[in-house]
């Protein structure tokens, strides 16, 4: 995958290319206008139960990434459409969560490099 994560807080930079939005719920305090996302596919996003259930708990880190690997096989055309996307340019999946090694957006980026 040709791309990274990062908050959706942080400063956008051209080298982010298509910046897209993967998290369910729009990031507080974040204007739309502002926020310079290309795309918000929010239909990838964990189910809000399986959000609650891992409240960004490091130990439940890799039970959250199987689950939510299941939930993403079953939107898999979005995944392979985000996935043929990636292959041609580069994408930056953004996130609102503090945490920036335990989040959705890189258990996406992970699920999409194993479909590769």
């Amino acid at each position: 995958m040709s791309g990274r994560v990062k908050r959706v807080y942080d400063e956008p930079t051209k080298s982010d290319g298509r910046r897209v939005l993967v998290d369910h719920l729009w990031p507080r305090g974040l204007k739309k206008n502002e926020a310079q996302i290309d795309e918000w596919l929010k239909e990838i996003a964990p189910s809000t139960r399986l959000r609650k259930w891992f409240g960004h708990d490091p130990a439940r880190w890799k039970e959250f990434k199987k689950k939510y690997a299941a939930e993403l096989d079953g939107q898999r055309d979005q995944v392979e459409k985000l996935a043929r996307e990636a292959s041609k340019r580069r994408i930056t999946l953004l996130f609102s969560a503090k945490d920036t090694k335990h989040n959705n957006a890189v258990a996406l980026k992970e699920y999409i490099e194993k479909l590769g």
